[in-house]
């Protein structure tokens, strides 16, 4: 049964989550302020987070930067502010969806839903070496000059060094690369990364390349390694 933890000041708001959630059969943990939300998150490790921006003495925006930092795990963001900027922001420190106040129960339901499925399909595929992935069978790693994914410990090295990526950029990066030298619209990359439930716009795909060839790229403004597509997206050069 999975864990869930809600983040959320507003204690009536709080309370209206959780018992949804438990009606759903999801174990649920509720607090209202970031620090609390630190604590249980490490001593529990939940399957996902429902976080509100609007917090009490940590900002919701840092407190999902911390926990992105330390977990591999969904983050759904809750929040009354429907600025693109926001929305950009939230996604850059490593949310995995925004989803706007005031929302439908049954779709914040089945975001939910959708996120721990999409997150246990991962997990399988990772176990099984990737489904879709154009390489050998067994193959562990996948080598393109200094710059190595290892599959089975879903990381990214340059160098041999290990780079800090969010889970959403290895994601695209990996998706990138088991699709070698072949030009991907910006609206594929958003549906077999995201998901196609996921609410944000193609920008979204367009800030995660920009944050990738910043960590990969010798010349990020002269990319030679995911390179744009005009009209089109992108494709991974190796």
């Amino acid at each position: 049964m999975p864990n869930i933890l809600v983040v959320e000041d507003d204690r009536s708001l709080r309370e209206t989550l959780a018992y949804n959630l438990s009606r759903q059969e999801y174990n649920v943990q509720a607090v209202g302020d970031g620090p609390s939300a630190l604590k249980l998150a490490r001593a529990n490790h939940p399957d996902l987070v429902l976080l509100d921006l609007m917090l009490p003495g940590m900002d919701g925006l840092e407190v999902c930067r911390i926990l992105r930092q330390e977990m591999n795990i969904p983050i759904l963001i809750l929040t009354a502010r429907d600025e693109e900027i926001d929305r950009v922001i939230g996604l850059e420190m490593g949310a995995d969806d925004y989803i706007t106040k005031p929302f439908s129960m049954r779709e914040l339901m089945a975001r939910v839903k959708a996120h721990l499925r999409r997150e246990r399909l991962m997990r399988e595929q990772v176990e099984t070496q990737g489904v879709d992935a154009p390489k050998e069978k067994g193959q562990e790693t996948l080598t393109f000059g200094n710059l190595t994914i290892d599959l089975s410990r879903r990381e990214a090295l340059l160098d041999g060094a290990p780079l800090a990526l969010k889970p959403k950029e290895y994601d695209l990066l990996l998706f990138l690369a088991q699709h070698h030298r072949q030009a991907l619209s910006r609206q594929f990359l958003l549906e077999r990364v995201w998901g196609w439930d996921f609410a944000g716009g193609t920008r979204t795909v367009d800030v995660h390349v920009h944050w990738l060839r910043a960590r990969i790229e010798s010349e990020p403004s002269k990319p030679k390694r995911i390179v744009t597509v005009r009209g089109s997206g992108y494709r991974f050069e190796g």
